[in-house]
């Protein structure tokens, strides 16, 4: 158990990182730590990050945490992180200008 603990232990330290106005994907957060387990990020924020900044951790296309959209574009709004914006009013992170290398 001691691996999980210390991979669970080394992406939070990544998301904590991640300055205000940028993100990375959970792909991103994989490569930080020299893995490719992306999904395994995802389970790290979803049970241990809401003590992190969460919302600066987004899929690969840009989109927030599913069911964590309005909370996410609060925090987007606040910290002054780019978005694109659809014609139907859906936003997702300009990953093109707001992507955080590790």
């Amino acid at each position: 158990m001691a691996q999980a603990d210390d991979f669970v232990s080394r992406v939070l330290e990544v998301v904590a990182d991640i300055p205000s106005g940028k993100v990375m994907s959970y792909g991103d957060v994989a490569a930080a730590l020299g893995s490719r387990a992306s999904r395994a990020v995802g389970q790290v924020m979803a049970y241990y990050g809401s003590d992190v900044p969460w919302w600066r951790v987004v899929r690969a296309s840009g989109h927030p945490a599913i069911n964590h959209e309005s909370r996410a574009l609060e925090y987007y709004r606040a910290e002054a992180t780019p978005l694109k914006w659809s014609r139907g009013g859906q936003f997702r992170v300009d990953l093109g200008k707001a992507r955080h290398t590790a």
